[in-house]
């Protein structure tokens, strides 16, 4: 095993620790004011998928973020924060109200992956997707995004597409997860820390191809206790949170400069040029 696969694995062990912070964590850390909403409207509502209004400072935002548990209790209700059809569709209703609203959405990514059940793909799963990504590409409201821990393929760019990407330290953001590519390569799932090297995956590799915009750096700890349940206030990433409001500050300040149509436009230049061979 060389050092870059070694440390490509550590990333993704640390992005999916289960004492780093999420959503609702972030939720009351970063912001303060904030009002969940619950449900589709179509089917149900879905609590790996935890979104609603905060304010940010002096801006009224809207925020979407996948939930994980930190004890079995949690983790089935959360179902280990992989969303359903009705989680996405949950997202897209208040995507759609901040837009009516002209509110800047922030959205935050930890998910291994959509959930691959049969009852979601009854629902719809893939529709649900590929339908954010296109009503996402539209909305006319300045969008950033924050990988915090895992960003696992199209459960992750569902809500994934804005207009600045950012990544923490020690996240990560793949197509597919190292234990995956390496049953797919190698046919051993134990070869995953290989895989992780290959798949340049880690907010480094990113930032050097150009498909983020910014790394948000993780000096310190950044976690909560390790007997919280779910949402806590006991936490010891103060500081990093604070690297976090002051980033989201500054990215959506400069956004709101922007007309809604170049907005638009931008976006859409952003994610074309994505992936091409030169």
């Amino acid at each position: 095993m060389n050092d870059a696969a070694n440390t490509a694995f550590e990333r993704v062990l640390n992005a999916r620790h289960p004492e780093r912070p999420y959503a609702l964590d972030i939720f009351s850390n970063v912001f303060s004011d904030f009002v969940e909403i619950h449900g589709d409207r179509r089917f149900g509502d879905d609590a790996a998928m935890v979104s609603g209004f905060a304010r940010l400072g002096d801006m009224e935002v809207a925020v979407i973020g996948q939930q994980k548990g930190r004890d079995t209790k949690q983790r089935q209700k959360r179902n280990f924060g992989m969303p359903k059809p009705e989680g996405y569709r949950k997202a897209l209703r208040v995507m759609k109200l901040a837009e009516k609203f002209s509110r800047p959405i922030v959205t935050f990514i930890d998910t291994p992956g959509a959930y691959p059940g049969i009852d979601a793909e009854e629902r719809g799963q893939a529709e649900a997707i590929a339908f954010n990504l296109r009503e996402m590409a539209r909305l006319k409201v300045p969008i950033v995004v924050v990988v915090v821990g895992e960003g696992g393929s199209g459960g992750a760019l569902a809500i994934g597409i804005g207009d600045r990407i950012l990544m923490m330290e020690n996240a990560v953001y793949s197509v597919i997860s190292p234990e995956g590519c390496a049953a797919i390569l190698w046919k051993d799932a134990a070869q995953a820390s290989t895989a992780a090297g290959s798949l340049r995956l880690t907010a480094k590799d990113l930032n050097g191809f150009g498909l983020i915009d910014e790394v948000i750096p993780e000096p310190t700890s950044w976690s909560v206790s390790a007997e919280a349940a779910d949402q806590t206030d006991e936490s010891n990433f103060t500081e990093i949170g604070n690297v976090l409001s002051a980033t989201l500050i500054r990215h959506l300040a400069e956004l709101s400069k922007e007309p809604p149509n170049e907005l638009v436009r931008r976006r859409y230049e952003k994610f074309r040029k994505m992936g091409m061979w030169v």
